[in-house]
């Protein structure tokens, strides 16, 4: 099924904020695809649905999430860091049983 979206509607992607004219179904065992002008470039794009995100609107209550603190990043040696140099987990990246 293709259904033309009239009004488009503002949505966020992987490449920024676009307005999406038209959904695809292809039914229960597909995901939804999105047909998104993009409004920086104009480029169209198709995206799934896990990629695409409805834009802040505050007269629907809808705010944009706070950000979470990043996580913790691996070190040169391939452990992780706490943030204050100390590393956690083990020291050359790998686990070795026995």
């Amino acid at each position: 099924m293709l259904v033309q979206l009239n009004p488009p509607i503002p949505v966020e992607t992987p490449k920024g904020k676009g307005q999406a004219v038209i959904v695809i179904d292809y039914g229960p065992d597909f995901d939804l695809l999105w047909v998104v002008f993009d409004d920086h470039t104009g480029e169209c794009w198709t995206w799934k649905n896990q990629y695409i995100r409805g834009v802040e609107n505050i007269t629907m209550d809808r705010r944009v999430p706070e950000k979470k603190p990043a996580a913790a990043a691996p070190s040169k040696t391939g452990a992780l860091s706490n943030g204050n140099g100390v590393s956690a987990g083990v020291a050359n990246g790998h686990d070795r049983l026995g």
